[in-house]
């Protein structure tokens, strides 16, 4: 049996190979490079990790979308005021200069 091996050319091996990808529709590779094929065959896990988490209940969206509840985000309203008591200190945010010539940077010397 071994020497009815060794009498098949490799070329024929070769074309042997070729038609069976062209056959069975996948990559001739004759090289054995390495091409991915393994991970874009597989199916995409994006979809069923979506599914698993269950969606986040979001506070704004459910009152904008039900006004009538008349309900209150109370953590926003504690961040608003948490704000407003740092501008009345001067922490807050700097002021946007509406011109190019009132920034800050622009006044510096370099």
């Amino acid at each position: 049996m071994a020497a009815v091996a060794a009498a098949i050319r490799p070329m024929r091996l070769a074309a042997l190979t070729r038609s069976r990808c062209s056959i069975f529709q996948t990559a001739y590779n004759p090289t054995s490079a390495r091409t991915g094929a393994k991970y874009l065959r597989a199916r995409l896990r994006g979809p069923s990790m979506v599914n698993y988490y269950t969606p986040e209940a979001n506070i704004a969206q459910i009152m904008r979308q039900w006004p009538e509840l008349e309900m209150r985000n109370i953590a926003e309203e504690e961040r608003l005021q948490d704000v407003e008591d740092k501008k009345k200190r001067g922490k807050g945010a700097p002021k946007k200069a509406k011109e190019k010539g009132d920034s800050r940077r622009a006044s510096r010397r370099r």
